[in-house]
This record gives C-alpha cells, sequence and structure tokens, in this order.
C-alpha cells in the first residue's frame, strides 16, 4: 500500500504558490533568451498562427522578388544588345557612305531632265497612253513599262527596280535627275520609247536617241570591270550583318534574350494575377529588315536602299529602348514595393511574437523577489508542523 505524505494546508498552499513562481520565471527566462512572446502555439495560439501566414507571406514575395530582379538583369542584358548592334549599325552605315562615295565602275546613264519628282507624270512629258518605255541590260532582259494617263516617274522606278530578270536599277537624284546604272560589269545599258517624232518625250525624261535633239544620252556601254572599292565594302558590310545575329543571339541572361524572340513573364503578386509580360523582338538582321549586300553594291540605288534599311533598323531599336526602359520603370516600382510590404509583414509579425525585453527584464526581477518570499513563507508554514512534533520530546 502506497504511502502519501500529508501536508498541511499552510505548507501547501506556499508550495503551490512556489511552483507558480517558478514556473513563471521559466516562461520569462526563455522570453528574454529567444526575444520572443510567442514561440509556440501554447503561447498564444491566434498570434502564433497569424505569425505563420505573414510568415508564409514574407517567403512568397522574397521568391517573387528574386524573380523581378532577375528580370531586372534580362532587361539590362536586352538593353545592353541594343546598344551595341546599335553601334553595328553605326559601323555599317558608315561603310555604306564609303561605297556611295566610291566611284561607280559600272554602266551609268544620268538624265539630262532637272527638277523630276516622284510624283511627275509622264504624260506631261509628252507620252500618251499605250506608249511604251523599254529599259533593255543588254543579255535580252527587258523592262517594257506602258504608260497611262496618270502614270508617274515613281511608277516608272518601281517598275524597273523590281524586275526579276532585268540587271539595270534607277533612282532619282537630289537634283531631280533619273540615274540608270546597271548592276554588274557585264550588262549594259539602253532606254529607249515608242513615242512621236524625234523622241521629244523621252528627250523630256531626260533620256535622247535621236541626234536631232542633242548629244544621244540613251545608252551605255557594259564596262566589263566592277568597281573593287565596293565589292570589298560590300563584304565589309556583310560581316556586320553577320555580327548584328550573334549580338541579339548572345543578348541573353539565364538563358532568356529579348533580342532573339523570346519573351519574358514577371510575376508580381502571390496570387499570380499581377504579371508583366515583355515579348521579345527579332533584332536579328533579317527581323530588322536589314538585307545582305545586292549586287555587291555596284549601283547607288542598292547602296541606298541598305542605307534606308539601316535607318528604319535604328528607329526600330530606338523604339525597343523605349519600351525597355518603361518595363524597367515598372519592375522597378513593383521591387521598391514588394520589399515595403515585406517590412510590413515583418513589423506585423514582430509586433505579434516579440517580447519587450525591458518589461520582461522587469518581470523576471519581481518574480524573483516573489520567490524569495514564497521560498520564506514555505518556511514559516514548516515551522508550525515542526512545532507540533517538539510535544513528544
Amino acid at each position: 500500500m502506497s504511502q502519501n505524505v500529508v501536508l498541511s494546508s499552510g505548507v501547501r498552499a506556499n508550495l503551490l504558490a512556489l511552483q507558480q513562481t517558478t514556473d513563471l520565471i521559466t516562461t520569462t527566462q526563455e522570453r528574454l533568451a529567444t526575444g520572443k512572446k510567442v514561440n509556440t502555439a501554447l503561447d498564444n495560439a491566434t498570434n502564433f498562427f497569424m505569425a505563420n501566414s505573414f510568415q508564409t507571406s514574407v517567403t512568397n514575395l522574397n521568391t517573387l522578388l528574386d524573380q523581378m530582379n532577375l528580370a531586372q538583369r534580362t532587361l539590362d542584358q536586352a538593353n545592353n544588345g541594343i546598344t551595341e548592334i546599335t553601334n553595328l549599325l553605326g559601323t555599317a552605315r558608315g561603310t555604306l557612305s564609303q561605297a556611295l562615295a566610291a566611284p561607280a565602275a559600272t554602266a551609268v546613264i544620268t538624265g539630262t531632265a532637272a527638277n523630276l519628282t516622284a510624283t511627275t507624270t509622264l504624260s506631261s512629258l509628252g507620252f500618251a497612253a499605250t506608249d511604251v518605255i523599254t529599259i533593255s541590260d543588254g543579255t535580252g532582259n527587258t523592262v517594257n513599262f506602258t504608260t497611262a494617263a496618270n502614270t508617274t516617274v515613281q511608277s516608272l522606278i518601281n517598275a524597273i527596280n523590281t524586275s526579276l530578270t532585268n540587271k539595270d536599277r534607277v533612282e532619282l537624284s537630289g537634283d531631280g535627275r533619273l540615274l540608270l546604272e546597271s548592276s554588274g560589269a557585264t550588262y549594259s545599258i539602253t532606254i529607249t520609247s515608242n513615242t512621236g517624232a524625234n523622241g521629244a518625250a523621252l528627250n523630256n525624261l531626260g533620256f535622247n536617241a535621236n541626234t536631232s535633239n542633242g548629244a544621244i544620252n540613251n545608252t551605255a556601254a557594259a564596262t566589263g570591270v566592277s568597281s573593287t572599292a565596293r565589292t570589298s565594302l560590300a563584304a565589309q558590310f556583310d560581316a556586320l550583318r553577320t555580327q548584328v545575329d550573334q549580338m541579339a543571339a548572345d543578348a541573353q541572361f539565364n538563358g532568356i534574350s529579348l533580342l532573339n524572340n523570346q519573351s519574358l513573364t514577371v510575376i508580381m503578386n502571390q496570387t499570380a494575377t499581377t504579371k508583366l509580360v515583355i515579348a521579345g523582338n527579332n533584332d536579328t538582321s533579317t527581323g530588322l529588315g536589314i538585307v545582305g549586300s545586292t549586287n555587291s553594291f555596284q549601283t547607288n540605288y542598292d547602296i541606298n536602299t541598305a542605307i534606308t534599311n539601316i535607318n528604319n533598323a535604328l528607329a526600330t531599336l530606338q523604339n525597343q529602348s523605349s519600351t525597355l526602359t518603361a518595363d524597367v520603370a515598372v519592375i522597378q516600382s513593383r521591387t521598391d514595393f514588394t520589399k515595403q510590404t515585406i517590412n510590413t509583414l515583418q513589423t506585423g509579425i514582430n509586433d505579434l511574437t516579440l517580447a519587450d525585453a525591458n518589461q520582461e527584464g522587469a518581470s523576471l526581477l519581481a518574480l524573483q523577489t516573489r520567490q524569495s518570499l514564497s521560498s520564506t513563507a514555505l518556511s514559516l508554514a514548516t515551522q508550525a508542523d515542526q512545532n507540533v512534533l517538539r510535544l513528544f520530546r
């Protein structure tokens, strides 16, 4: 049979008070050691689980922050790529200017009629409806252009330059003269028409096939040579074009190149309902509309076409850079907002769980004093029982 020690009510009361004080001291010491007033759900279930929820949000937002930082670096790399492609295109434009300055070696005829414009009608020059203007490159390839009442000089230019077989090209010079050029050493130029007496209309266009109208100016024989300077500069241009392709492919970060048809989606909140979709661009030479050198740049027409393509590409890159700048601003704004949200959540967690060191220190001092007093009271209570023992001595 177990034996129980019977304590007087006074001793038991003082012992219970001492135990409670010791438990409070233990709890206070734990708060001071951890710095938290809520360490487990037993301390305060509401605060504990709410703080855990906030901490989960902080973890998720930190992950989103990392993704936004990666997106920022991807945009930085794309901008670096655009800058370098712009520099390459600037060099290419300089190469084209050099080619344009190099004398052409192939056949050339410069029209004598000045002040023509793209909108000048052929009827105003004396051409009647159904008249035919014929341009031949000396190899059996011709362009037969039939005029009409409202046909313009630009229509004639387009017909010649878009021919897939004839190797002659034409453009308007700065003073409004038609400049006919052959695109190779083996091609000649002949321009004729079936117009009326003395070819007056053709003469008004700037080309004369009849000595009665002045010096003959409608034929240029094949020269048999090409401009080596233009050929060399065409090769340089093509090499720069290749570098543009390589730059677009290499302007990547974390496996994504916004200059090579790859896009980027940046998630900006925990529910993935707020996103920034950054569409990629094709900044290869093909995507920018920069074609390789045509006919080794033997004609001013081909060079000027290439210069136009370069200028259009530079304008496209400038627009892309502006768009990327706006995307960077959005990401930076969301990054700052996310950091502020994380700070707010962490402050909320601290409010729910952190202990006040000053308050806990004062509580510990008071509890230690109480513990001392409880020990004294317990000692006095046991003395009363000891007095009973003296009666048996």
